[in-house]
């Protein structure tokens, strides 16, 4: 596999601002901002369906202690954390990945979309997603 995330992480060339044994946080090579961070898991997971929830726990864990300290270390008056799953997404390196990225009232950026999807899907899409989610609550019989 050639995941440019698990390279960096394995030859120790990332400039690094934090290193867990389950996730870690590096600077992007070209930041969107001063102290734009990665947090990613260490080992390979391609995105938010193929991640265990353990690991995904871990991972926003981290995200808050990185946004933590860029209010504190920068200054910063608010956070993005940003991420994008799976084809459709614009998700660009197939590892997850979660951008947080430091922010302050004048600093002339906007990472907010400033469109609506075209997609209509069958149904109502909130109806249809509170009856999936409640599937997972059900007692599953046979295991």
């Amino acid at each position: 596999m050639d995941c440019v995330f698990c390279r960096l992480i394995g030859e120790d060339t990332a400039r690094w601002v934090a290193r867990g044994t389950e996730v870690c946080a590096f600077a992007p090579p070209d930041p969107l901002a001063p102290g734009h961070t990665l947090v990613v898991p260490t080992r390979h997971h391609a995105d938010v369906f193929d991640t265990p929830p353990a690991v995904l726990a871990a991972a926003a864990v981290l995200v808050q202690r990185v946004a933590v300290a860029m209010r504190t270390a920068l200054g910063a008056s608010g956070v993005n954390v940003l991420s994008a799953s799976g084809p459709g997404s614009e998700q660009s390196v197939p590892h997850l990945h979660f951008h947080v990225v430091p922010r302050w009232a004048d600093d002339g950026i906007s990472t907010w979309p400033d469109g609506r999807s075209r997609h209509r899907p069958a149904g109502d899409p909130v109806a249809r997603l509170a009856g999936e989610l409640g599937r997972d609550r059900q007692p599953r019989h046979g295991s």
